[in-house]
């Protein structure tokens, strides 16, 4: 049967939209410079979307799903000589290109982005000015920053309250502690000679972060702001997050090819998981049913049943599959 001609344009003028609604995984592709677009159904690269020449190491999706934001990092890793990046590109997931640009003006090495829980506003690591910038999504400007009193301000989470935020810093070794409504650092909480990622429980209790220097996970206590204890590991820690009930914190051993599963009850490492090689960043996926792990040596994202606690498929990427995002409802 044949639609009639009106029908035919509403379909064409919806289509970006609802392809927008699907849900998505979004990949920094560092070996390439670019944004992999992942089918999770299906579970296959859909797209890859080029950035801006210099590639960024990080994702974050808009709350709806239709917008990724990748910071452009540079060609090197923290601390390490290289290019500093400037920018911020904005992608339409639909379209597959990019429809923004923030330009914080000079060299920053911008990393890790987040939206505010409470404000909206997008939170980004700005490692070179020992700064988290502050980004109104809807205008793209920059609307303010929080110091962190420390180099390589690498990684960050935000309670879900809105009122604290944690950055990882490297080099130092060190977690700086933001008071988000004002604007400023109120404590550093040392870790060790180097360390690497941070996550925080959904009830904004504990932070954790991996010490880069043995395997082991600082516990960070919120309300003391201090390491209560360290939880031991089979090998050197890198990404962490919490399950989404709570339970169960999941950590990813680069040199170990395995996942470590911690109980959050007990801090004490309950299994541990075969991956795919070089596994390093983990994101629990909405549902809470599944995991993605991005795995950089294998340029592979491992997708992870956390009732059964089995590996079920492994998805194909870019060069060096780094951040992930989810992107959708």
């Amino acid at each position: 049967m044949r639609l009639p001609l009106f029908a035919l344009s509403l379909l064409c003028a919806l289509a970006p939209s609802a392809l927008a609604q699907q849900p998505r995984l979004l990949v920094a592709q560092k070996g390439e410079a670019s944004l992999g677009i992942i089918d999770p159904i299906a579970g296959k690269l859909i797209a890859t979307v080029p950035e801006t020449g210099v590639t960024g190491h990080e994702v974050i999706a808009s709350p709806d799903g239709r917008l990724a934001y990748v910071p452009i990092y540079g060609n090197s890793g923290v601390g390490r000589p290289g290019t500093n990046g400037t920018k911020l590109v904005v992608i339409d997931v639909a379209s597959q290109k990019i429809v923004g640009t923030v330009d914080f003006g000079h060299g920053v090495r911008p990393h890790m982005p987040l939206f505010g829980p409470k404000d909206g506003l997008l939170y980004v690591t700005t490692e070179l000015d020992q700064s988290v910038t502050l980004i109104d999504p809807k205008t793209l400007r920059i609307v303010g920053s929080i110091p962190t009193g420390q180099p390589e301000s690498h990684m960050l989470v935000l309670s879900r309250d809105g009122l604290r935020g944690y950055t990882a810093n490297v080099g130092p070794g060190t977690v700086s502690v933001l008071d988000i409504p004002n604007r400023k650092t109120i404590d550093i909480i040392p870790i060790s000679r180097n360390t690497q990622r941070i996550s925080i429980t959904p009830d904004d209790k504990w932070v954790f972060t991996a010490d880069q220097t043995k395997p082991r996970l600082a516990v960070i206590d919120t309300a003391a702001n201090k390491v209560a204890r360290w939880i031991p590991l089979e090998a050197v820690a890198y990404g962490t997050a919490p399950t989404l009930d709570g339970r169960y914190l999941l950590v990813t051993m680069p040199s170990a090819g395995k996942l470590a599963v911690v109980d959050l009850s007990t801090m004490q490492v309950v299994r541990n998981i075969a991956t795919p090689a070089d596994p390093q960043e983990v994101l629990a996926r909405p549902d809470g049913k599944i995991a993605y792990i991005s795995c950089v040596g294998s340029h592979q994202v491992a997708e992870l049943d956390l009732a059964a606690w089995k590996i079920t498929r492994t998805i194909q990427d870019g060069s060096n599959s780094d951040g992930i995002a989810w992107a959708g409802r």
